[in-house]
């Protein structure tokens, strides 16, 4: 807002996401924080609150809310919080050919995939879920630690591997989705 008139004003052009919603630029972020902090920006600048201002002021609220759900969704996840670190920290950006190289976690994607490509059968869907949570899981801590660390390379590795539980996760959605 202008200091003078308290008009809304553009957002920046390439915004710090960790700055704006207040926290610090890591990969632990405090889940409950980030909420409070999402839902107090979206009640000062919903464009709700600026249908009687002015067409650029509107404009520039549908900007922010836009903003604000881009900046929440990407700091709440683990995956696309450590994409955006990576990215911050001039990192190019992740390939899922930089794990290509561990064979034995390329089996058991492969293995996994095999088992989704099988007609469908809920307690192998289920069997695979909880999989894929633990795997997700247990590599969280594990990219939580690089990050500490300042592994970025090891870091970017690691979340390779997530981008493929990632994938495997929305295979397994579509799967149960009744057809």
């Amino acid at each position: 807002f202008c200091p003078r008139c308290r008009a809304l004003q553009p957002p920046a052009p390439r915004p710090d996401l960790f700055r704006l919603m207040e926290c610090d630029r890591s990969f632990r972020v405090d889940a409950q924080r980030l909420r409070r902090r999402f839902r107090s920006l979206q009640r000062a600048l919903h464009p709700d609150r600026f249908g009687r201002r002015a067409p650029k002021e509107q404009h520039y609220s549908e900007q922010h809310s836009s903003l604000i759900n881009k900046a929440y969704q990407t700091l709440l996840h683990p995956l696309s919080r450590g994409l955006y670190l990576l990215e911050l920290s001039g990192v190019e950006p992740v390939q899922e050919t930089d794990c290509d190289t561990d064979s034995e976690f390329l089996m058991e994607i492969m293995e996994i995939n095999e088992k989704l490509a099988e007609p469908k059968d809920d307690e192998i869907l289920q069997e695979i879920e909880a999989l894929i949570k633990a795997r997700q899981e247990e590599l969280t801590k594990e990219v939580t630690a690089a990050f500490e660390r300042d592994d970025l390379q090891e870091a970017k590795k690691l979340l390779a591997k997530m981008k493929y539980f990632a994938n495997l996760e929305n295979k397994l959605k579509n799967k149960k989705i009744p057809s």
